[in-house]
């Protein structure tokens, strides 16, 4: 019996259920490398072709804003333009005007309590002895729970914040303080690298309980500051900054801004108060990756 010539000749097929190829962990890595020098790239292309004069200009503010980090490696650069440090590079132009507006007051960076006017000082240090007065730890303890970050703020860029936890002395009118808040870091818990916004003030940090630890420390460019040796901490967030509690304690450290020395103050304060209207609707970006303690 003869066979059909439509079977001896009939193509052959795949299997009706052969698995589908899937890129290797080398080609995966591969792409995954391209991905950051095709983002500049194509930036830079994009610059060249339609940069208009007032780009260049913001071009030009941000790499000025930028040099003044003393961490100046590709990835710190590249961070401060396309990462978290992108709002920062955007409101250059105006980080750079509050600077002028501090002259002769120049931009330290990282300051000793010493080298702020003593009305300044005797603000700071009222604020620090509220804190052992009212016993803010005991009042906050277990309120944290299992979330990695908290933050509890009693007042914010000149306004009150209604608490939970009474401290009357930080709800009083102040001449420098502006933002007076707590945060806390749960055990084994960091921030990454990061840059503030805005240089209308400076951070001051005041570790409650200091940690005997070598793992517990913020790190402002190339300066280390272990909280066991020095609990209170001034220097000028727009610098890229990173946090550290790699102990099995929690850590509580007071989050306070105060108004930048200069000659102008009340202009300062005024700029501060617009800055606080157009900021409070966007609040919540600022701090996504914590949670606000009631």
């Amino acid at each position: 019996m003869n066979t059909p010539a439509s079977l001896t000749h009939a193509p052959s097929q795949a299997p009706a259920h052969a698995p589908a190829r899937t890129p290797s962990r080398a080609s995966w890595l591969s792409l995954r490398r391209l991905k950051r020098p095709l983002k500049w790239i194509v930036a830079i292309s994009l610059t060249v072709t339609f940069v208009p004069y007032w780009l260049a200009f913001y071009v030009a503010c941000g790499l000025l804003d930028y040099s003044r980090n003393t961490d100046k490696s590709f990835s710190s650069l590249e961070r401060y333009l396309f990462g978290n440090g992108l709002f920062t590079w955007l409101v250059s132009p105006f980080n750079l005007l509050m600077d002028l507006l501090c002259v002769p007051f120049r931009n330290k960076g990282i300051y000793q309590l010493s080298d702020l006017p003593a009305s300044y000082q005797e603000e700071i240090n009222g604020m620090i002895a509220a804190v052992h007065k009212h016993n803010l730890i005991g009042q906050l303890e277990s309120r944290l729970g299992n979330d990695r970050r908290g933050m509890m703020f009693f007042k914010w860029y000149g306004k009150n914040v209604p608490t939970s936890v009474d401290i009357p002395e930080f709800h009083r009118p102040f001449k420098h303080i502006r933002t007076i808040g707590v945060s806390i870091f749960n055990k084994r818990q960091s921030t990454g690298r990061h840059f503030g916004p805005l240089r209308v003030t400076l951070r001051v940090l005041y570790n409650i309980n200091p940690i005997d630890s070598d793992n517990v420390y913020i790190r402002v460019g190339d300066h280390t500051n272990h909280w066991r040796d020095n609990q209170l901490f001034i220097f000028d967030d727009t610098l890229q900054h990173q946090s550290h509690n790699q102990s099995d304690e929690v850590r509580y450290c007071m989050f306070v801004d105060i108004l930048r020395p200069s000659l102008v103050p009340r202009l300062l304060s005024a700029i501060l108060t617009g800055v606080r209207t157009v900021v409070a609707p966007f609040n919540s970006v600022f701090y996504k990756k914590w949670t606000f303690v009631e």
